[in-house]
């Protein structure tokens, strides 16, 4: 009797978790943008046409090409729960201006707490909310 207790609460659980997959949001059906390369939605710096960029390997790496500076980090993500640990940047003889947008961006980026996704829109929120663009080209 103890036996079948137990197998009829472990299948009520895998109903419950199962339900419970399928209610998530529409954002987190579509998948964290691991693999994908994408651009922030800001203007560029005055006197440049760049705008920073950030490249998702399948493994969470990141290579993030910003204003002036580049370097590399590592996301983690559970559920729409996200952590940005950002390595070391690359000067590249910034500007101070540049050099300064720069450091906010990853620091932005760095307290991100939760991030979302709206078909090729991606947002990370923190005290700052920054909108990436997938590129889909």
């Amino acid at each position: 009797m103890a036996t079948r207790f137990g197998f009829w609460f472990g299948a009520v659980a895998v109903v419950v978790v199962v339900e419970g997959i399928g209610g998530l949001p529409a954002s987190a059906q579509d998948g964290f943008p691991f693999g994908l390369e994408m651009t922030l939605d800001a203007p560029p710096q005055p006197g440049s046409k760049r705008v920073p960029s950030l490249e998702i390997g399948d493994s969470g790496e990141a290579k993030l090409e910003l204003w002036c500076k580049g370097g590399k980090g590592q996301f983690s993500v559970a559920g729409n729960t996200v952590i940005f640990a950002a390595g070391p940047l690359e000067d590249r003889s910034c500007p101070p201006e540049k050099a300064q947008a720069d450091d906010d961006l990853v620091a932005a980026l760095s307290a991100a707490t939760t991030w979302e996704r709206q078909g090729d829109a991606v947002s990370f929120a923190g005290p700052t909310t920054l909108r990436f663009h997938l590129n889909t080209n």
